[in-house]
């Protein structure tokens, strides 16, 4: 067993939050997407400020594993999952599933019924494990490149 910690972000995480999003997108979702959707949805130059404020404003929970930074996830007051993302280098070690405990305990807490979430191919088989279901197929333009991914919803 891994010992898995969730703790709050902090501005200093935004570069490492940036890396795992990076990473994962470009190692991990690439088996799903072709090479083109991947360098538009991760996009190697970025503006770091922005990629901050961005953060700053989804203030996502952060998963530790032995100290490092292993993944990152969100909840917003409507319920919306915008960012969830484990490390590629630590992927099926239980960091996502706790980060998705963790949401669903914050969301009955703060007494938001649905959750919600735009969530890729990739994902989706995860998600599914928590009993979010499809709600819509869709096709998303991300910098030229037509992206399908799936709005998963979840009563909570």
């Amino acid at each position: 067993m891994y010992d898995i910690k969730i703790r709050s972000y902090k501005p200093t995480d935004a570069a490492t939050l940036r890396d795992i999003f990076f990473d994962t997108v470009r190692n991990i979702n690439i088996k799903d997407y072709s090479q083109a959707q991947v360098e538009a949805w991760a996009p190697s130059d970025y503006d770091s400020n922005e990629w901050a404020r961005k953060m700053n404003k989804i203030a996502p929970y952060v998963a530790e594993l032995n100290a490092d930074i292993a993944g990152y996830a969100d909840l917003q007051q409507d319920g919306l999952i915008d960012h969830f993302f484990c490390h590629h280098k630590y992927q099926r070690k239980g960091v996502g599933g706790v980060l998705m405990q963790h949401i669903i305990g914050d969301a009955k807490t703060r007494g938001i019924s649905k959750l919600y979430s735009h969530v890729s191919i990739t994902a989706r088989p995860f998600f599914e494990r928590f009993d979010f279901i499809v709600s819509t197929s869709q096709h998303v333009k991300v910098r030229g490149e037509e992206l399908q991914n799936f709005i998963m919803v979840k009563p909570v």
